[in-house]
């Protein structure tokens, strides 16, 4: 079996990683694996095509901040990856983010329609059914059910700073996206699902597949006191948030104000700081900038009394069960499907914005203790995010598509 991904990037954050690791199960079960991508970064275990250049996604960029019309512009780069998958002519095409800068969806989908191979498309977000945004739970907008107009989050991701153009855009999307024969639609999440089943999208199979961690390099470890010396943490209880990019939409803002409710006995340590951030740190708080060695992270994990996830806008986040393999239980706001990683006995869930709340739920756990946590957070994540298992999970699907005539898809 052929199967050729398309995604903006190949290992870098996490949809490439995600990219990058189910071409490699797919090599290691004798498959082939080919990958789509603009930004690509290290070597890979699949065959590699890449999409337009550095310039083209400025371009891309230019036409998104004028015009609002993200996702219509790298024409010529979309024609030519069209003509590279023709040629290599898969059995599965495997769309991630579609979005990103790089990508004409015109181009690619009508060539989707032409040839009516069979299609997995994985929504790591919302941008697939709305007319211009990535999350339209961060003003709670449901306008996306019916059609697009005056968009409330117009610059924000992707941001038109000129015309608001989100009513085209949802109809071209609705005309575009709608009417492959063979397409089933992956998420990471329930709280994706259902509302993909409220979109124009409805009449595609959905199928809910979480996120993987690798759980060989995410786990307690035996002895974490170099790092913890590293980062000077003393030998205290401390509260864990870990993010990419830090901003208010990941709670960079509800941290300080953590700070000042916890007991000065409990540290915070934030992992992905910008120098700028860690400058407006204050008591007990430690910032570490982001870390590229992912066994240091398992530790900060692993030493952690809780993770903390004040996330405003989010659909699984990786952070969330990362820190459950590792042992370290998660408190996290009730905000997309951020608390399907976890249950009562790994965590606790408050409502988006109530710090307090999370000040409670973080001192509780450090009273309780981790080790009450610990095993039945290693449990959960070796049961619903074991990596190995949810890479498979598309490997099913690929058989699944490949086996079935498109009358019995939708049955």
């Amino acid at each position: 079996m052929r199967v050729l991904q398309i995604n903006s990037s190949v290992n870098i954050g996490s949809t490439g990683r995600i990219t990058e690791e189910i071409g490699k199960m797919l090599w290691r079960k004798g498959h082939k694996s080919y990958i789509a991508a603009a930004n690509i970064s290290g070597s890979s275990n699949s065959s590699l095509i890449s999409i337009g250049t550095a310039w083209d996604r400025q371009k891309h960029a230019l036409k998104t901040r004028m015009l609002d019309r993200h996702g219509f512009a790298s024409a010529k780069a979309t024609r030519k990856m069209v003509e590279d998958i023709h040629s290599i002519d898969p059995d599965v095409i495997h769309l991630h983010n579609i979005h990103g800068y790089y990508l004409n969806a015109e181009v690619l989908f009508t060539y989707l329609k032409k040839e009516q191979k069979p299609v997995v498309w994985t929504l790591h977000d919302c941008w697939p059914f709305t007319g211009h945004c990535a999350y339209f739970d961060r003003v709670g907008c449901y306008k996306w059910q019916t059609e697009c107009y005056k968009c409330p989050l117009k610059e924000a991701y992707p941001a038109s700073w000129g015309l608001d153009r989100s009513r085209k855009n949802f109809h071209e999307k609705r005309e575009l996206f709608t009417g492959l024969n063979q397409c089933m639609i992956a998420t990471p999440s329930q709280w994706l699902a259902s509302h993909v089943q409220q979109s124009f999208l409805k009449g595609y199979p959905v199928e809910v597949i979480y996120n993987g961690v690798d759980q060989e390099t995410f786990h307690p470890g035996p002895d974490n006191g170099d790092v913890l010396q590293k980062y000077e943490i003393a030998d205290e209880p401390y509260v864990l948030g870990v993010a990419s990019v830090w901003s208010s939409r990941k709670g960079f803002n509800d941290f300080l104000k953590l700070r000042q409710m916890l007991p000065e006995s409990i540290y915070i340590v934030l992992v992905g700081l910008s120098q700028n951030q860690r400058s407006k740190l204050v008591g007990k708080m430690i910032g570490i900038k982001k870390t590229a060695d992912v066994r240091e992270l398992a530790a900060l994990y692993s030493g952690a009394t809780a993770f903390a996830n004040p996330t405003y806008i989010d659909n699984f986040p990786t952070t969330n069960i990362e820190a459950l393999s590792c042992g370290t239980p998660v408190v996290t706001y009730n905000t997309g499907g951020s608390p399907e990683a976890i249950d009562e006995d790994t965590g606790m869930v408050v409502e988006k914005g109530d710090v307090r709340g999370l000040a409670k739920a973080l001192q509780f756990l450090a009273t309780k203790g981790k080790v009450d946590f610990a095993g039945s957070c290693m449990a959960r994540a070796k049961q619903y995010f074991n990596k190995e298992e949810r890479y498979l999970d598309y490997i099913r699907l690929y058989e699944k598509l490949t086996s079935k005539m498109p009358s019995s898809l939708y049955s």
